[in-house]
């Protein structure tokens, strides 16, 4: 993408008043993570569901247009790439719909304890190299942020065409107890995955699909 199709992008999220770009210098002040602050941007007490490293944001919209009684808000730093969900949102009329462009690594701090009722990780850089290890999105780390913004027992779902990021993250949460509600291996062989599994793909998915990548699927209790 040229330089000045991303700054087009970046000016049209400066005008969408359903993105959020806080600096870090707000988000560590506090000025997000406190209660009630995303009901009043909604103007609702709806459940609230993240995609984190939303990308283009097909989950955030996909699932948005299925439930129109949960908000969705999808969390990237890449605001020139988001900007198509944002955008699709506007031209959508869909209410239910945010993007915050901010780090993975101050989720904890944009979102209050106990106020997300699932999150959502579609697709992540899988990360394999071992010194890469604590840039995982399924880390030990990133667990405890994701499990203190939960609803206690509420569900994060992985999606990825990595075997290895799937493996990892299933290996990671029988070491740690954690429970395992559902594990696929290949959502489109085997039977029994949700319908949002297979019926809403990102642009990264059908790319894999193209190629013949199995993709995986699980969902399971921080």
């Amino acid at each position: 993408m040229g330089s000045k199709n991303k700054l087009k992008r970046f000016r049209e999220n400066e005008g969408f008043a359903h993105v959020v770009q806080p600096t870090r210098e707000e988000i560590l002040t506090g000025q997000y993570a406190q209660p009630g602050y995303w009901s009043s941007f909604f103007g609702n007490d709806h459940p609230i569901v993240l995609e984190l490293g939303c990308g283009k944001g097909e989950y955030t919209i996909g699932l948005a247009k299925r439930h129109k009684n949960i908000n969705y808000i999808g969390v990237d730093i890449k605001g020139a790439r988001f900007w198509r969900g944002a955008k699709t949102a506007c031209e959508s009329g869909l209410k239910n719909v945010a993007f915050v462009r901010t780090q993975i690594e101050l989720i904890d701090l944009v979102f209050a304890a106990q106020s997300i009722a699932e999150i959502w990780i579609t697709f992540p850089d899988p990360q394999i190299k071992f010194k890469r290890t604590k840039h995982r999105m399924t880390n030990p780390a990133f667990l405890a942020k994701y499990k203190k913004i939960l609803i206690p027992g509420a569900p994060v779902h992985l999606k990825t065409d990595s075997a290895f990021l799937h493996g990892y993250t299933l290996g990671l949460c029988f070491g740690l107890g954690l429970e395992i509600e559902y594990a696929n291996h290949h959502v489109y062989r085997n039977e029994g995955s949700p319908a949002e599994v297979l019926e809403i793909q990102t642009f990264y998915e059908a790319q894999y699909l193209a190629l013949g990548t199995p993709i995986t699927y699980m969902r399971f209790i921080p």
